[in-house]
């Protein structure tokens, strides 16, 4: 993950562009794609790219991308919201939940949404949705990481906590309907057998961080959160699962400066020791793309 040069090479601008590299040499030889040569290589500045898409997007089997804001968007995550800041990135974030981030995304209010959406059907992670919405947009979905999920509770109530049934006649904060979490939550109450009103619940709260906190300040038994967080909060914490969560990038903005600058650190031991400090995070394949939008 090298910080990101002025220049696209043959096989940056195919993937930018969504053609084979042959294409890209038959345009740089009919001279309809500016380029230069440098030791025999062929170079592409962004700039130059830029301009050529715009003023060719009437003829051209692809568009000039449209203006998006420097800000991530969709499901919070502790380890991401650090990375952004630490590295300088100059991104901004609005996280208000997965489904939230994917309407934003699609209306342009941001250049990157993070989610972790179960499909019960395949038992995959955030692909199906992606596919079923974006399979014809410059869009990537790369991993971010493995997160442990399962129920934050008062220091000590563990041992009370055996797995999600212990939930019956306690007090428990839901998250808002539209989070990747509260929908996971669901699948995995019905699948126990058990049902919602079997839970004493209290009103729902629109964040990881708030439910977490909820139960520090003893208004709830229990929260279905994230490892990080009970630690950060010196919660109990009760593993259920581990679920992927993934990024949505806007294929252009990929290559900009403030992305590749938020890769370029995370490719560095720092983010790899925090990482490792939040706990409940599996980070290995890190930047792996899931899906590739046309």
């Amino acid at each position: 993950m090298a910080p990101q040069s002025e220049y696209l090479t043959t096989r940056e601008l195919a993937e930018l562009l969504r053609i084979k590299e042959r294409k890209v040499y038959d345009l740089a030889a009919s001279g309809k794609v500016p380029c230069s040569r440098a030791t025999g290589k062929l170079l592409f500045a962004r700039t130059h790219i830029d301009a050529w898409l715009a003023d060719n997007s009437s003829s051209l089997p692809i568009t000039a991308p449209k203006q998006r804001a420097n800000i991530f968007l969709g499901s919070h995550d502790p380890l991401l919201e650090w990375a952004l800041m630490e590295s300088r990135s100059g991104l901004a974030s609005f996280f208000d939940s997965s489904f939230d981030g994917l309407e934003r995304y699609q209306n342009h209010e941001g250049i990157a949404t993070g989610l972790h959406i179960h499909d019960a059907v395949s038992n995959q992670w955030n692909v199906p949705v992606i596919a079923e919405r974006f399979s014809h947009e410059p869009a990537v979905l790369v991993e971010w990481a493995w997160r442990n999920r399962g129920l934050l509770v008062s220091p000590g109530a563990r041992d009370e906590f055996k797995d999600i049934t212990a939930l019956n006649n306690k007090r428990f904060v839901p998250r808002q309907a539209e989070a990747g979490s509260q929908q996971l939550f669901n699948h995995l109450l019905a699948t126990s057998g058990m049902k919602p009103d079997q839970l004493e619940l209290i009103p729902a709260v629109r964040g990881e961080t708030y439910a977490a906190q909820a139960v520090q300040e003893g208004k709830a038994d229990a929260a279905f959160g994230l490892e990080a967080l009970a630690r950060q909060y010196q919660l109990d914490f009760v593993p259920l699962i581990k679920e992927r969560f993934d990024l949505l990038v806007d294929r252009h903005f990929w290559f900009e400066p403030p992305m590749q600058k938020l890769l370029s650190f995370c490719a560095q031991k720092p983010f790899r020791t925090r990482a490792a400090e939040l706990g409940g995070y599996n980070i290995p394949n890190l930047g792996h793309v899931h899906f590739n939008g046309r």
